[in-house]
């Protein structure tokens, strides 16, 4: 088996840390940390195990199946189609990709704009540049890893390690009391927030630019679950320590910050310890995590419909997905985001029961059939209810559920319908 060197395992966990990580996750964890207080290294570690493991698994589980096709496909041929064109297209283009252009913006360059600058034309000059920067990232695959892994993403670190350096040698304030549901019960609370961060469905995305970098270095296709394993595990720690920075930074300044939202919190932070240089650095910060994300969603979509059509070429899908990221950042995003979270909504669990399965020795349709099949049929039922058109006798029967409160109806529905799928295999070979 040949080995990465210790040089390219680094660079390819940064690789996958930058795809992961986005304005989402950036602007998320300070908030809980505010809400948290006392309780924040709790619920952190909790949230860890949703927003940190779980997509990490998701990674390696594209690469035990030789990609996400095969992973879907052991439920059935044409689900496995249907499922992964859904994914792409949901936090692609009609979702992650044109927010990432247009969140830096609103969240780190608007508030410091002068007022007469007319806003609609500033996001379009902004979006463009930002889209041409990211086409320019993509267009060459091989080359990924150095523009990526050894130039932005060593660059978004090194200014978020001086944010939260600055806060520890300036101490902006002490953790108050736990609110809510953090103040009872932090590790469930901790767990349905990093659920929310919707990384797995993301992982099920990025497994196949992942795993043509690592063989590209001349891993076989065999050797590439370890390889890939190794370099997540890496990845991840990356993020578990970031996660616990911005909580932190969350946390301390909510005694002398009011915010309602994380970016409000990070702005308040960065110019309460720079002063008029927080503005750059908060832009910057955003603009790279973004950017990097994005282009991790750039490639594998055009990676994977270049794969599935013949049609074209990489480049040209390349092209087409960054035109439409442009049009849709700036002209009506509010309205695909509503119905793209609400489609999120319905395949999360069942982007989980496939990674779950898919790191499992497990091989059995009929429990796939099963599993995933009950996990979808519930979110489903969710799914139309968020978007005002609820099935009123399946979603009075979904509100019954346990932790239907939490959106984890399908949970313990999805255990049983595991636990009946091996059963039946075993009366069978038996």
């Amino acid at each position: 088996m040949k080995k990465l060197t210790s040089k390219q395992y680094r660079l390819t966990s940064l690789l996958l840390f930058s795809m992961f990580f986005g304005a989402g996750n950036l602007i998320f964890p300070p908030l809980v940390g505010r809400l948290a207080g006392h309780a924040t290294w709790w619920t952190m570690l909790a949230f860890g195990v949703t927003a940190v493991v779980l997509p990490v698994l998701g990674v390696v589980a594209v690469s035990k199946s030789k990609g996400l096709m095969n992973l879907a496909g052991r439920v059935h041929s044409v689900f496995a189609v249907f499922f992964t064109i859904v994914i792409y297209m949901s936090i692609g283009p009609f979702l992650g990709i044109p927010r990432a252009g247009s969140l830096p913006f609103v969240m780190a360059v608007q508030p410091y704009l002068p007022k007469s600058i007319p806003m609609d034309l500033a996001l379009l000059a902004y979006t463009v540049i930002f889209f041409l920067v990211a086409f320019w990232l993509c267009v060459t695959p091989s080359k990924l890893l150095d523009r990526v892994g050894k130039v932005l993403t060593p660059t978004l670190l090194t200014l978020m390690l001086i944010l939260f350096v600055a806060s520890l040698i300036h101490p902006l304030g002490s953790y108050q009391a736990a609110t809510g549901s953090y103040a009872s019960s932090p590790l469930l609370q901790g767990f349905v927030d990093g659920y929310q961060t919707m990384d797995a469905v993301a992982a099920l995305n990025f497994g196949l630019v992942i795993t043509q970098v690592i063989e590209g270095f001349g891993i076989s296709q065999q050797d590439s679950p370890k390889v890939t394993l190794r370099a997540g595990l890496g990845a991840g720690t990356i993020l578990m320590l970031i996660y616990l920075m911005l909580a932190h930074l969350g946390a301390s300044s909510a005694g002398v910050l009011s915010a309602e939202n994380g970016a409000e919190i990070l702005r308040g932070v960065a110019n309460q310890l720079f002063g008029g240089l927080g503005a750059i650095l908060m832009a910057l910060i955003f603009t790279l995590a973004c950017l990097t994300t994005c282009v991790g969603l750039l490639s594998s979509i055009s990676q994977y419909f270049y794969s599935l059509t013949k049609k074209g070429s990489y480049k040209a899908w390349l092209v087409m997905w960054v035109v439409i990221s442009t049009i849709l950042a700036n002209f009506g995003l509010n309205q695909i985001l509503a119905y793209s979270v609400a489609v999120l909504v319905a395949i999360y669990p069942v982007a989980i029961i496939l990674i779950l399965l898919g790191n499992s020795p497990i091989e059995s349709k009929l429990t796939y059939r099963l599993t995933v099949g009950v996990a979808g049929a519930i979110s489903l039922v969710q799914m139309l209810a968020s978007l005002n058109l609820p099935i009123p006798v399946l979603y009075n029967l979904y509100l019954q559920l346990p932790l239907a409160n939490l959106g984890l109806a399908w949970a313990l529905p999805s255990v049983i319908a595991f636990g009946l799928g091996m059963a039946i295999d075993w009366l069978k070979k038996a």
